[in-house]
């Protein structure tokens, strides 16, 4: 992206402007009357979002986030695509899919009239795409920096063929200690544990999901309290989600359209200390609630049509 011809295409006078931000990506910068926004062209990743009258961000990004390359940005929104989680196919293929580590292009922005700005991204099939994923796709990433921080991605079948995907938007939230934090919302919803352990059963039922070998579907009881690692897909859920902060004294919304899973991550102590991107310590400030389709949530998108997965993030106010 070249940085004058995208400021000069796509900027917005004392709204929006278009810079280099770490590791030389492009980084776009919103600062309305509302919120202040950062959106990095590689990945086509939202890195961050303030409202203006919070003292915090709402998301997380590690200090140590890798920006080279290649490489996956530890923090903020990533986008999960065209599968969530390992290979699928055990091709060793990247986890997660590969549009987070590929450059998306601007294709628009906006003022809108309600003071909110409108930012979309694009990002094709080429040669590259077709080696990992034969398939002819469209994405369009959605971004509206307002009130509340909406991001949409939209996927239109190009080819000649219906496709089948798992998706997410990895959000990762910033908390003041996970450990005075709750997630409310999933009380009685089924979960797949992916740490294969048993917790806050109503009901264990020891069987397998898609096949993968150590999935055990346990019942949520209560609200989800973090004090040891948490790693769950929970399934045929729609609920408005809210992380209750008391170390921030906010509450953060969290809604859903188009997605009928959610994946609740923490990597708690031992896990931190094993990723070269991510503090010991940061699995303290953080908690990741996903928008996704996963799990029994895939989803099928016949030639040309499309399949739109969005979420809506805010604070509650009294």
């Amino acid at each position: 992206m070249d940085i004058a011809q995208a400021n000069e295409e796509f900027g917005i006078a004392g709204v929006l402007s278009i810079g280099d931000g770490r590791g030389g990506f492009p980084l776009i910068c919103v600062e309305n009357d509302h919120a202040r926004a950062e959106i990095c062209g590689y990945a086509g990743q939202v890195l961050s979002y303030r409202p203006e009258q919070e003292d915090q961000d709402l998301l997380f990004l590690s200090e140590h986030a890798y920006f080279q390359p290649g490489k996956a940005i530890k923090g903020g929104i990533p986008v999960c695509w065209p599968w969530f989680g390992p290979d699928p196919e055990g091709r060793g293929r990247p986890d997660h899919g590969f549009v987070r580590t590929r450059y998306w292009r601007l294709l628009s922005t906006e003022s809108r009239v309600d003071g909110s700005t409108r930012v979309r991204l694009g990002c094709r099939d080429d040669e590259t795409s077709r080696v990992l994923w034969p398939h002819a796709f469209a994405l369009e990433l959605a971004v509206t920096v307002g009130p509340s921080l909406e991001v949409a991605l939209t996927t239109r079948n190009r080819g000649e063929a219906p496709i089948t995907l798992t998706q997410a938007l990895h959000s990762y939230f910033r908390v003041g200690d996970v450990r005075r934090a709750q997630l409310l919302g999933l009380a009685g919803y089924e979960y797949i544990d992916k740490l294969g352990l048993i917790t806050n059963l109503d009901e264990p039922a020891a069987r397998t999901a898609d096949g993968e070998p150590g999935d055990l579907r346990n019942r949520q009881s209560g609200p989800i309290n973090f004090d040891a690692p948490v790693n769950r897909i929970y399934l045929e859920t729609t609920e408005r989600l809210v992380i209750d902060d008391l170390s921030l004294g906010r509450q953060v919304r969290i809604d859903r359209a188009g997605s009928r899973s959610v994946v609740v991550w923490n990597p708690w102590v031992e896990q931190s200390r094993h990723m070269g991107d991510f503090g010991d310590q940061e699995y303290l400030g953080m908690v990741c609630v996903e928008t996704t389709n996963a799990a029994d949530d895939a989803v099928t998108i016949a030639p040309g049509e499309s399949h739109r997965m969005a979420s809506s993030y805010g604070v509650l106010h009294d």
